[in-house]
């Protein structure tokens, strides 16, 4: 090691002042996205070109639905690392795009499939070692030669389960249920700090936040966001929720405060979306800015950015660590960009509002029976919101008279009122289920200046009874089963949606699109945003299939017997809860021809100082060719991926749907340069240098509505 501490060489490896590096997820321990270096800047982007590609081989076989590359890759001493669209993980030389190594951790085994946005890097001298889950694993893999280092758990793997609880605590089997993990953890000394993605049902594991020892895989301590009995918050839960509900999981990921050893990270909502009728109350930890001792995990504070939510505002990306004037003082901060569009500036150490926020009251009707909702939300006074907030008849689009009559008769016919709706069974049109801020993260400047993409995507949410009956007849055990485990995102009673309309497939006339066995695969194995069933029996799994393809007897009402039966009796008894109320499905509400249902900017790029909490500009992110034929200015599409800001002046940024890579001027937001991308780059971009020569680098694997796929990284760099 050069003579230098273990402490030092991580000092050196992750804040190193050259930027030759992108060593972590983010960039840097704060997560700033940021780089120092210049070599490409305003005067000479222009020239930027395609330096190498690197084919992972995947989303490439003929009629196989691709699946989503969502990775940021990180660069260490000249090797990339990333992964691929099935989860494997490669080094490559970050100068040529050759291959170095590939890891399969699904070899011999059956596979889930689910996102990955990046991996986690850590050495001590020789010992180098690079850290990811795959399904309800987490790996420790020799960043050397790619094989598993067997000191690590049970030869190199640890059970994500570790820690979670017993079932003397929580009444069920942790076990057998499904966690996973979407974003990389961070790193503490010798500790990997990581938090989870689970379902966002009935079924969903408590999204606690573990610290788990790098050398041996043994979890060193946890901190619990839904609290057990005799811990701080759990009176802002009904009695001995924690035994029936999960969620309020760190699924976007976290950033580090190496010199305070403090942790920060942000909370998703608890389960079940949309309905919170057995947690009345606040609901901590859930949708919580949360600062934790990264020695201990103890909660040093949190600030909870929505109470009792209903409305699937999850935290959707990391925290962004910066250094502002305030009041005429330098400020540690940080700052969190949320999915209904605001940002919230809270200082370091305290964790209190730099900007007032304020506790503005919301609506507690139409609620759902047994529903209480929350009677306030808070609102920051700054900065604006970067996203719309509320509909209105002026904001329906007017692209042509067909499209505003269509959607003004949806308006017209579901509830309206202000922000904060409780989800009623009339139904309502909303923003904030899926951004807002999305979970590409935020990118600050060393001036405190903070550049965040948003969407303006509007969403139809209606409710309905999960123990509906029909024609004299109880809901069938396929049905029953499908209610308590599908339902929260896919609907199957509309008509079906064309590509773009649905954050998850519409499920009704399947049959016309799937056979039996292309749906059991994705069950076991999950796809994209879907997790795998595997923990659902496979008669069970059987059951939702022949309810799905209209293959089973629906038993009369009065059958006793009926398995169904028993699983309505089942209403609120335990895990897995069964809510008496579901979603229609995540239905993203667009016009009859596709496009958002709202006037444009449908996406935007902000540039935020935080010092002032001014916006300096919002440009429109992205835009649809064929409406740009016919002389509508650009409107923007709706983006999944975040932007990297470099010295150079510049800001990178993919993410839109018209699959392109564009360079941006950081002091006016003008396109200085752009890439037709060979498919859609939805993941953040990466800056590194080797032997002199800065690159831009970025995944594309596409797949996201329909869109083709893809499964290459293409690095850039000058002539």
């Amino acid at each position: 090691m050069c003579g230098l501490t273990y402490r030092d060489k991580q000092k050196e490896i992750k804040t190193s002042d050259t930027g030759q590096d992108w060593p972590v997820y983010g960039g840097n321990d704060a997560g700033n996205r940021y780089s120092p270096l210049n070599q490409i800047n305003k005067e000479n982007v222009k020239d930027l070109r395609p330096a190498w590609s690197f084919d992972t081989g995947e989303n490439n076989v003929p009629g196989e639905r691709g699946m989503d590359v969502q990775c940021q890759p990180i660069v260490v001493r000249g090797v990339m690392y990333g992964t691929t669209p099935k989860l494997k993980v490669f080094a490559i030389d970050a100068a040529t795009g050759k291959q170095l190594w590939k890891f399969d951790p699904f070899e011999g085994k059956r596979p889930r499939f689910h996102p990955v946005r990046g991996v986690v890097y850590w050495e001590d001298g020789s010992d180098k070692r690079i850290l990811y889950t795959a399904g309800s694993t987490l790996y420790a893999i020799n960043a050397e030669n790619g094989e598993l280092v067997k000191t690590f758990g049970k030869n190199g793997e640890v059970d994500f389960h570790e820690g979670l609880g017993d079932k003397e605590t929580y009444g069920y089997d942790v076990n057998n249920f499904n966690i996973r993990s979407t974003t990389p953890g961070v790193i503490y000394k010798n500790l990997l700090i990581t938090g989870s993605s689970v379902s966002e049902g009935g079924d969903a594991l408590p999204g606690h936040i573990r610290a788990f020892d790098v050398r041996t895989g043994k979890m060193a301590w946890i901190f619990r966001t839904i609290p057990l009995p005799g811990e701080y918050g759990y009176e802002t839960w009904s009695k001995d929720s924690y035994k029936k509900l999960g969620g309020a999981n760190c699924w976007a990921g976290m950033v580090m405060d190496q010199q305070r050893g403090m942790v920060f990270l942000g909370t998703g909502s608890p389960s079940v979306d949309f309905y919170g009728g057995a947690r009345k109350g606040t609901n901590l930890f859930a949708n919580c800015i949360i600062a934790l001792n990264a020695e201990t995990g103890k909660r040093m504070w949190h600030f909870q950015t929505v109470h009792h939510d209903l409305w699937d505002r999850d935290i959707p990306c990391p925290p962004n660590l910066i250094t502002v004037k305030n009041k005429g003082k330098m400020v540690d901060a940080v700052a969190q960009a949320t999915k209904d569009g605001y940002i919230f500036v809270l200082d370091r150490q305290t964790g209190k509002p730099l900007f007032p926020v304020k506790e503005v009251a919301a609506p507690r009707s139409p609620a759902l029976p047994g529903e209480e909702p929350w009677p306030t939300q808070p609102v920051p006074s700054k900065p604006a919101p970067f996203a719309n907030q509320t509909l209105t008849k002026a904001d329906i689009t007017d692209r042509t008279p067909e499209a505003h009559a269509y959607v003004l008769d949806r308006f017209v016919n579901s509830q309206q009122g202000p922000k904060n709706l409780p989800p009623s069974l009339k139904g309502h049109l909303l923003y904030g289920i899926g951004g807002g801020a999305e979970w590409g993260g935020t990118a600050a400047d060393p001036n405190g200046v903070m550049y965040v993409n948003g969407n303006n995507m509007l969403w139809w949410l209606k409710m309905r009874d999960s123990r509906e009956k029909a024609e004299g007849q109880v809901l069938s055990k396929g049905q029953m089963l499908f209610n308590n485990n599908c339902a929260a995102c896919h609907d199957n009673k509309g008509a079906v949606a064309s590509a773009g309309t649905q954050a998850y497939p519409v499920l009704k006339d399947i049959e016309k699109r799937m056979n039996r066995g292309q749906i059991a695969a994705i069950l076991e194995t999950g796809r994209g945003r879907m997790p795998s069933f595997q923990h659902i029996s496979k008669e069970d799994r059987n059951e939702i299939i022949n309810y799905l393809l209209k293959t089973e007897t629906k038993p009369a009402a009065n059958d006793i017997h009926n398995p169904a039966n028993q699983i309505a009796a089942k209403k609120d008894a335990g895990f897995p809860f069964s809510p008496p109320y579901i979603n229609n499905g995540n239905v993203q509400f667009r016009d009859q021809d596709n496009y958002p249902a709202i006037k444009p900017p449908w996406g935007t790029l902000n540039a935020v100082d935080l010092n002032t909490g001014e916006y300096l500009w919002k440009v429109t992110l992205g835009e649809y060719p064929e409406l740009s034929k016919q002389g509508i200015p650009p409107t923007g599409t709706e983006n999944h991926g975040g932007p990297i800001v470099t010295a150079g002046g510049l800001l990178f940024i993919a993410a839109t749907y018209d699959e392109k890579l564009r360079a941006f001027d950081t002091k006016t937001g003008k396109i200085v340069w752009e890439y037709q991308l060979p498919a859609g780059g939805f993941a953040t971009p990466i800056t590194y240098m080797v032997n002199g020569k800065q690159y831009i680098a970025i995944a594309a694997g596409g797949t996201r509505y329909g869109l083709k796929p893809g499964g290459t990284y293409i690095s850039f760099a000058l002539p």
